[in-house]
């Protein structure tokens, strides 16, 4: 990487090749991610465990593997040396199993579900091929399909319906998606491509602090990793929650 060790906070530095399928996992944002599959299925009137258990094993095959593959594979962010046949066959059969956990959910509960696996399939390919030239791979569609788009697959499969609460909540976590762009943005520019980082901050008192990489991306990094550790946490206490209530 340019002026970073890693090429993200989360990395593990290194050659050996269980580092890299680890990192492939982004697993601070997978955890984010699936936390919003909890945060839709709380507020839902009844917490069926076994939907929200196919809930989250389809979002960490869509997303958790095969988005993060499909990533991986366009541009190599990460820089791991996994083989282009193995990115594509994570993606491949992530991504069918987790249609097919949705399909299994259609046919069983609601047709309705049919729709939410053809966007999420879809977004999946679309946003991390970056297909018709990254018409879907920008801030709006991350957000809504990192963030908001969990809650609400999350609360039908348990109340097959929507209302007032969820959409007010998936717009919380669309923005919230939002807010972890804001702060990855420039870390990864910085990690991944910057060749050289050099300033300061001149006082009132005449006193200058050095700005270099680390010193840079330190403060946002560190809010990324209170951010996505408040959410697992938050997910985890609401779900204790109602599962004791019910």
């Amino acid at each position: 990487m340019a002026t970073g060790n890693i090429p993200a906070f989360y990395a593990l530095p290194g050659t050996r090749a269980w580092h890299d399928y680890l990192n492939l996992l982004h697993l601070p944002y997978t955890l984010w991610n699936l936390s919003n599959v909890v945060l839709g299925t709380v507020i839902a009137p009844i917490v069926h465990v076994d939907r929200l258990l196919g809930t989250l094993l389809a979002f960490f095959l869509a997303v958790g593997i095969a988005s993060h593959a499909l990533d991986e594979l366009n541009g190599r962010p990460l820089g791991t040396k996994i083989p282009s046949v193995v990115l594509v066959s994570l993606a491949v059969v992530s991504l069918v199993g987790a249609m097919a956990l949705g399909v299994v959910a259609g046919i069983l509960e609601t047709p309705w579900m049919f729709a939410f696996v053809a966007f999420g399939g879809f977004i999946v390919i679309a946003y991390n091929l970056g297909l018709w030239h990254d018409r879907f791979h920008n801030d709006f569609w991350l957000a809504f399909s990192w963030g908001a788009f969990p809650v609400l697959t999350a609360y039908w499969v348990n109340a097959l319906r929507f209302d007032v609460a969820v959409v007010m909540l998936a717009v919380a976590c669309f923005l919230l998606t939002l807010v972890q762009r804001t702060l990855s943005t420039p870390v990864r520019t910085i990690r991944r491509k910057a060749l050289r980082v050099e300033g300061f901050i001149e006082l009132a008192n005449g006193e200058r602090i050095i700005l270099d990489s680390k010193s840079i991306i330190a403060v946002p990094e560190r809010a990324l990793l209170l951010l996505a550790t408040a959410t697992v946490v938050l997910a985890i206490g609401l779900l204790v929650f109602r599962l004791q209530s019910q």
